[in-house]
């Protein structure tokens, strides 16, 4: 690593890197902790299918087993739908007490930068175009008089 591309060490950064590293760390045992709780449901499907197998077994079992899935599928939706709407909940906070500050702070600077312009354009281009089309006149003026020279032309060849 070269010496200018080294971290400054300042607290904020450490303070950045550390609550990252906090994220990454949740989100990777969320996701093992998915890993580990699709692997149980899927055990638990074989083992069924395993017994349903069984020449023993009788119809009845089976309806009931099936209803059975399908309230343990129910039961995953709806935990599904609550995960859906508390992610939804954290979209709308972020929209509202985030991104909404953000998007009110850059049209104030966009405001401030129109009103800046305008008073540079008012008060500095204007007066010295303005004064730049007066010695243009005057320029001229003396020029007709013949009281300046006019700007000399260098002519395409030196002997004329």
């Amino acid at each position: 690593m070269e010496i200018g591309n080294q971290p400054t060490g300042s607290s904020v950064e450490i303070g950045q890197s550390g609550t990252a590293s906090q994220e990454l760390r949740r989100q990777r045992l969320i996701f093992i902790g998915l890993g580990v709780v699709v692997l149980i449901v899927l055990g638990l499907i074989i083992l069924c299918v395993w017994f349903l197998l069984q020449s023993s077994t009788p119809t009845d079992r089976i309806r009931d087993i099936f209803i059975i899935f399908m309230a343990l599928e129910s039961l995953l939706l709806g935990l599904a739908l609550v995960v859906l709407i508390i992610q939804l909940a954290r979209l709308i906070n972020l929209l509202q007490n985030e991104i909404k500050p953000i998007l009110d702070s850059t049209n104030q600077t966009v405001s401030t930068l129109r009103g800046t312009t305008a008073f540079l354009s008012d008060n500095l281009v204007e007066p010295i175009i303005k004064m730049n089309e007066y010695f243009a006149g005057l320029q001229q003026a003396l020029r007709v008089f013949g009281l300046a020279r006019g700007k000399r032309r260098k002519s395409s060849s030196q002997g004329e």
